[in-house]
């Protein structure tokens, strides 16, 4: 990245877009403080999130819910199960996990496969299990790497859809994806990278790289 500089409001909804290696994950990684920038400064609600200490660090990760291209749900627990986890690593309580889980599941379409095991399920619903479980905790901000990037298109515009919901509950969402479609359909703002620099950053955007 180099010399990019862009502000992210409470309740937006912003596509990252790019060729590979303009520096879309770099940026989202940046913002969960998995990588330090050399220089400049990230701030999460006013606070410098590179100045703060180790220890202090997974509480802003508790803000903000991520979902990756590849699901990565733990393979030997069910649905019901991985999003539980999600809550128990937060030193959620039996009685809220119980209560909150199938509230999750009936948002994403999927309270009828809470026993279901990943490998019983389609890459749409595995992709919704994830999107379940990013949300369980009720983070600020969603950041979303490549969300669609292994489902066909009718899954694809249900995934989007979801993310529409969430973020009319007051959710911030960012998502990085090469999808022409998806970032057409939305009609949100769109920033495009292109060799590491900001060169277009439309409130109502379409996809041209």
């Amino acid at each position: 990245l180099d010399n990019v500089s862009i502000s992210i409001e409470p309740k937006e909804f912003v596509s990252l877009v790019g060729q590979s290696g303009a520096g879309k994950s770099t940026l989202l990684k940046l913002l969960l403080a998995e990588e330090s920038p050399t220089s400049g400064a990230v701030f999460f609600e006013s606070v410098n999130i590179h100045t703060l200490p180790k220890h202090e660090l997974p509480f802003l990760r508790r803000k903000i819910g991520t979902i990756f291209q590849d699901c990565r749900l733990l393979s030997n627990k069910t649905v019901y199960e991985n999003i539980a986890f999600a809550m128990e690593a937060s030193g959620r309580e039996t009685q809220e996990i119980e209560k909150s889980v199938p509230h999750v599941l009936d948002l994403v379409g999927l309270l009828d496969k809470n026993s279901r095991f990943p490998s019983e399920l389609s890459g749409g619903e595995c992709q919704r299990v994830a999107i379940a479980r990013a949300i369980i905790n009720q983070p600020d901000v969603l950041i979303a790497d490549e969300p669609t990037g292994n489902l066909d298109p009718i899954n694809t515009r249900e995934v989007i859809r979801i993310f529409e919901k969430i973020n009319e509950l007051g959710t911030t969402i960012i998502i990085a994806t090469h999808d022409k479609s998806v970032i057409d359909s939305l009609n949100k703002r769109v920033i495009t990278l292109e060799a590491g620099k900001v060169i277009r950053d439309n409130k109502r955007g379409k996809y041209h790289i």
